[in-house]
């Protein structure tokens, strides 16, 4: 090869490596600006709100043949793209189990978690996650045969020598080992990927008992018109489970949004302002919820990024608290009235900042 020959090839070379890097850069550049943008802005720009859910959990939030989701967190997920787009129907749901949900939002896949899952100190300050207003407190329980023995007065102590399914990877699976540890109870613990699969090991006898919340022993029994003969115990939840909705840290816009649409739920039940009278509620008479609603003061919403009237979306598209629980889950038999989700005027928890 001669010398001119070499020369040519070196600048071919030379060039070719800086098109490669020019390249690289752009493409760098421009990932780099959208992990620049902020929740909101990603979720503005692709024009939907993407919500992880479990899909599965009865009347939290099911799969129903159509495609569509039903339950107390799908409502919520409902909630936030009414609040950001005005119409409650602009959400693409993923279905998630319990081992993947916190990946799946870490990653970007999701923009907010409502998947029945429980705020605790370590999900809060370890996974880089954040939790908002809590939608449903709720505790575990197990559920066994009567036919076994077993009934509503039963205790820990009595599942000695029992196998428990549950699902891996949850708060559930931990309490149940250490409450019966506690207790004095040596099981056999059988976990699965998902709760179903566990309540399907329950049924074919290959577990005695099976453990989850509370509430979701209820609307599995519920659903499946066993009451005569499986018993949820003990009547004193062995944990506390707080349940609502988880987004990434470090996004206090967005944390902000998808607080106060909650806490909007709250406030509109305080006042029982719901669908059917949003139109008509005197807002100069109770001018909180005015602010609200975007009547007057709308800036409390404009400053957040949505419209003044985001909340007033919420609540004529969704609906308030009382409307959201009791459309989901008073049909499984899980009513508001001497709980901790009933108001706190009336000894609840379910209590929001003023809107002011």
């Amino acid at each position: 090869m001669n010398k001119k020959s070499i020369v040519y090839l070196l600048v071919f070379a030379l060039v070719a490596v800086a098109c490669a890097t020019e390249a690289a850069e752009e493409e760098v550049t421009v990932e780099d600006e959208h992990d620049h943008e902020s929740t909101l802005e990603q979720v503005q720009e692709r024009g939907f709100l993407k919500c992880g859910v479990s899909g599965s959990a009865v009347a939290f939030s099911e799969t129903q043949a159509d495609g569509s989701v039903t339950g107390i967190d799908a409502d919520y997920c409902y909630a936030v793209a009414a609040a950001i787009f005005g119409d409650y129907s602009k959400v693409e749901f993923t279905a998630l189990t319990a081992a993947e949900r916190f990946t799946a939002l870490s990653a970007g896949e999701v923009d907010l978690l409502v998947r029945n899952t429980t705020w605790t100190q370590s999900r809060d300050t370890e996974l880089g996650n954040d939790f908002g207003p809590t939608t449903y407190y709720d505790g575990q329980q197990l559920m066994g045969r009567n036919s076994d023995g077993l009934s509503a007065s039963s205790t820990l102590k009595d599942i000695d020598g029992l196998r428990v399914c549950t699902n891996a990877g949850t708060t559930t699976e931990k309490n149940i080992t250490e409450g019966a540890r506690l207790a004095g109870a040596a099981i056999e613990l059988v976990t699965v990927e998902a709760f179903p699969e566990a309540m399907e090991k329950f049924k074919a006898g290959e577990c005695d008992l099976v453990t989850t919340d509370g509430s979701g022993l209820v609307g599995n029994r519920a659903k499946e018109g066993a009451l005569n003969d499986w018993a949820i115990f003990p009547a004193s939840p062995i944990s506390k489970e707080p349940l609502g909705p988880v987004y990434r840290s470090n996004d206090s816009q967005w944390a902000d949004i998808v607080n106060w649409t909650v806490y909007a739920t709250f406030i509109a039940d305080e006042y029982g302002v719901g669908r059917a009278n949003v139109d008509s509620f005197d807002y100069d008479a109770n001018p909180e919820m005015g602010r609200l609603m975007g009547k007057n003061d709308g800036e409390l919403q404009t400053v957040m990024g949505l419209s003044a009237d985001a909340f007033y979306n919420v609540i004529k598209q969704v609906g308030n608290y009382d409307e959201i629980y009791s459309k989901n889950l008073n049909p499984v038999g899980l009513y508001r009235e001497g709980s901790a989700n009933a108001p706190w005027t009336e000894g609840g928890l379910i209590y929001a900042p003023p809107a002011r």
